[in-house]
C-alpha cells in the first residue's frame, strides 16, 4: 500500500483521465487480483422492474463478489464505499447476502475511496473500464453521446436526439428520469 500511495493512488474523481490510464498499469503490476463486474442499463432496468432500488441493486452484486473472495480459509477484510446515505441499513442489507460472515471483517463507510488505498485503487480500475466501455459506445455512436453522465449537457443532447431512435439498444437506462423526460419531449 506505500507503494502504490507514492505512486499518487487516491481517489479517481481526484485524477486526470491520463494520471488514472498511467496509474491502471501500475496497480495492475502490483495487486494479487481484482474483479470489474459491469451492469449494462438492461440489467439496471431489470432490477428496477422488480422494484429492486440501486442501492440493493449494488449490495446484491457487491455480495456475488465477496462471496467468491471469502472461499478461502484465511480471514478476509472487506471496506466498501457505501452507496447510501444509511450506512448500517445497507452494510445490513449487504450481510444478509453474505454466505461466510465469521471470516469476514466488513468495513462500509462514506468516502472510503478517499480514506482507504484499498478502495483508491478500486476507484481507479472501475472508471477505467467505465471510460473504456464509453470509448466503446463512441465508436458507434459517436462523440456526441458525451460523458454518459446526466449532467454532461453533450450527454443530455444525445438522449434527447435519439432517446426513441436507440431506446432497444441497451444504451439508456430506461429507469432513468433523464431518458423518460427526453422521451416525453419528442412524443
Amino acid at each position: 500500500q506505500v507503494e502504490l500511495k507514492k505512486l499518487g493512488v487516491k481517489d479517481s474523481k481526484q485524477l486526470t483521465p491520463k494520471r488514472r490510464e498511467f496509474l491502471v498499469g501500475e496497480i495492475k503490476k502490483r495487486i494479487l487480483d481484482y474483479e470489474i463486474v459491469v451492469i449494462g442499463a438492461d440489467e439496471i432496468d431489470a432490477f428496477q422492474e422488480k422494484k429492486i432500488n440501486i442501492n440493493e441493486m449494488e449490495s446484491t452484486i457487491c455480495s456475488k463478489i465477496i462471496n467468491r473472495l471469502n472461499n478461502k480459509k484465511d480471514k478476509i477484510s472487506v471496506i466498501v464505499d457505501c452507496p447510501s446515505v444509511g450506512i448500517l441499513k445497507w452494510k445490513d442489507s449487504l450481510k444478509m447476502k453474505i454466505e461466510n460472515l465469521s471470516n469476514l471483517n466488513l468495513s462500509c463507510e462514506h468516502k472510503a475511496d478517499v480514506n482507504h488505498i484499498s478502495v483508491s485503487v478500486a476507484s481507479i480500475l472501475a472508471k477505467s473500464k467505465r471510460e473504456e466501455e464509453m470509448d466503446k459506445l463512441k465508436k458507434i455512436y459517436g462523440e456526441e453521446i458525451g460523458s454518459g453522465y446526466t449532467s454532461d449537457p453533450n450527454t443530455q443532447k444525445f438522449v434527447e436526439k435519439y432517446c426513441v431512435k436507440y431506446a432497444n439498444k441497451g444504451i439508456f437506462r430506461k429507469c432513468w428520469e433523464t431518458w423518460k423526460n427526453a422521451c416525453q419531449k419528442t412524443l
